[in-house]
């Protein structure tokens, strides 16, 4: 929850109160004048008859993220300011520069504060970015967590990283450096689909790749990109401290870290980071603005699949610096055979249940391609779901796709799949991954039996999984039947 501290509160001041005191969080006004003091408690406002260019007044409250100073003389305002400053040195704080500054007031204000208001500026159309919905304030904390990183900052995309998660690493690494911070962009597993090697190699882009069990020891901090959990589709340790979060995709669990950016109703992820890099007044270098426009575009494909305002708006912010002819090249790589080997495996194994379309496609080399047989397979006539799924390393992946259809099948595949392994995403695209557990001991001759057992679990659970969920909303009534569905696993295994 977000404290608030005003200091003052003049007659702009008092107007701003009314805006204010509807945000969430709380806040608290001190002022020297006793009836305005009164005036603002019968408002229902919490305010304290005190002098607020006091340090122990200011020092009252324990706790301060967002201050302002709204007092009429300009001079107790910078008296005011100051005093919070030497307080609360990390609050980010609003001042107004009262009635007649001089020039030298003005920049001594402007100076001590985080945002200065002059009293010609729109006041309270200037104020409503800074509720604790919106980045201006957000931006500031993450700029002064990645700050306080006392060495190298890890930032870590998911594992098998898509676009959006190695644009907005690269991103934020960007960011992290502009404050004096050391950062590397990092990820565990491969980056093996056509279009996302050729992404990496066109921008030139210097990502590290690290085998499971590396030692992060010379981290000093650590940042998760496009997830929001340690050990959940990356290789950290689940329980290792994390200081940042950013990604748009719904968290079905709490998110812990020393700075968290949540938000998912943006469709990508490389939205957020263009909007912090917007509010910090960044203009971002070819390479960074084409990953991000890029990174944009794939995981809405192409502004059709779950697309917000902030997304266009980021879009527009990158455009200008972005390289379209490299997105081009980009977006016409060469396909691979082992690709066409899984799409072809995909349509042949292929098993329908009403319009829900399933298919195992056995021993993978390229996880990736089976994301690229879902979206091929959704286009056959009839079909509003498809899930493909392989198996390599010990592990079973599955991706799905959906259109057209009131089946939620992020929540869906968290249901299905979410007891026995890691599984979750968006409405319309969601992934799975499965330890094979005993059935990962069956030999490699007989890999056509290991096919067919992996395939009848996998096929049987998520049909009956989705013929039992009649809508988005109507989650809580299948616990008992995910619960069935692992003891028949177990029965099969």
């Amino acid at each position: 929850m977000v404290s608030r501290l005003m200091l003052g509160c003049g007659s702009v001041g008092h107007a701003i109160v009314e805006s204010v005191a509807d945000w969430s969080g709380s806040l608290v006004v001190v002022d020297e004048s006793e009836s305005r003091v009164e005036t603002l408690r019968t408002e229902g406002v919490s305010a304290t008859r005190g002098d607020p260019t006091d340090t122990e007044v200011v020092a009252q409250r324990p706790a301060v993220d967002l201050a302002f100073v709204f007092g009429d003389d300009p001079e107790q305002n910078r008296q005011a300011a100051r005093a919070l400053r030497d307080v609360h040195p990390d609050a980010y704080l609003v001042v107004y520069a009262g009635d007649g500054p001089s020039t030298e007031m003005r920049a001594d204000l402007d100076e001590l504060a985080d945002e200065f208001i002059d009293p010609g500026a729109a006041l309270v159309d200037h104020l409503l970015p800074l509720t604790d919905g919106d980045t201006a304030f957000r931006t500031h904390e993450l700029q002064r967590t990645l700050r306080d990183i006392d060495g190298k900052l890890g930032i870590f995309m998911h594992d098998n990283p898509d676009p959006d998660a190695i644009a907005s690493a690269v991103a934020l690494e960007g960011m992290a450096e502009s404050v004096g911070t050391e950062a590397e962009a990092c990820y565990f597993g491969a980056i093996s689909h056509q279009e996302n090697r050729a992404f990496v190699n066109l921008l030139d882009l210097d990502l590290r790749n690290l085998e499971v069990g590396a030692d992060i020891s010379e981290f000093a901090g650590l940042a998760l990109v496009d997830h929001s959990s340690p050990g959940v589709n990356d290789q950290l340790p689940e329980e290792i401290p994390v200081d940042v979060v950013i990604d748009h995709h719904p968290p079905n669990h709490p998110v812990e870290a020393r700075f968290v950016d949540l938000r998912s109703g943006v469709g990508a992820t490389s939205s957020l980071l263009a909007d912090h890099l917007e509010q910090l007044g960044i203009s971002p270098d070819e390479r960074v603005a084409t990953g991000l426009l890029y990174g944009i575009r794939v995981d809405t494909k192409d502004f059709t699949r779950e697309v917000s305002v902030a997304d266009f708006e980021a879009a527009s912010f990158l455009l200008p610096h972005a390289d379209t002819s490299t997105l081009d090249r980009v977006e016409t790589p060469s396909i691979s055979a082992d690709t066409f080997e899984t799409i072809s495996r995909a349509i042949r194994n292929r098993e329908l249940d009403g319009t829900v379309l399933a298919s195992c496609v056995g021993s993978l080399s390229d996880r990736d391609a089976l994301a690229q047989a879902a979206d091929r397979l959704l286009n056959m006539d009839g079909v509003t779901v498809t899930l493909v799924f392989g198996f390599m390393d010990g592990t079973v992946y599955v991706s799905a796709r959906a259109r057209g259809t009131d089946v939620d099948l992020g929540e869906t595949m968290r249901a299905a799949f979410g007891q026995i392994g890691s599984a979750g995403g968006h409405a319309d695209m969601a992934g799975a991954q499965i330890p094979l557990g005993l059935l990962g001991e069956v030999e490699d001759d007989e890999e056509e039996s290991l096919s067919t057992i992996v395939g009848d679990i996998i096929t049987d659970r998520f049909f009956e999984t989705v013929r039992s969920r009649p809508g988005p909303d109507d989650f809580d009534s299948d616990r008992e039947r995910v619960a069935a569905f692992d003891i028949q696993l177990a029965d099969d295994e």
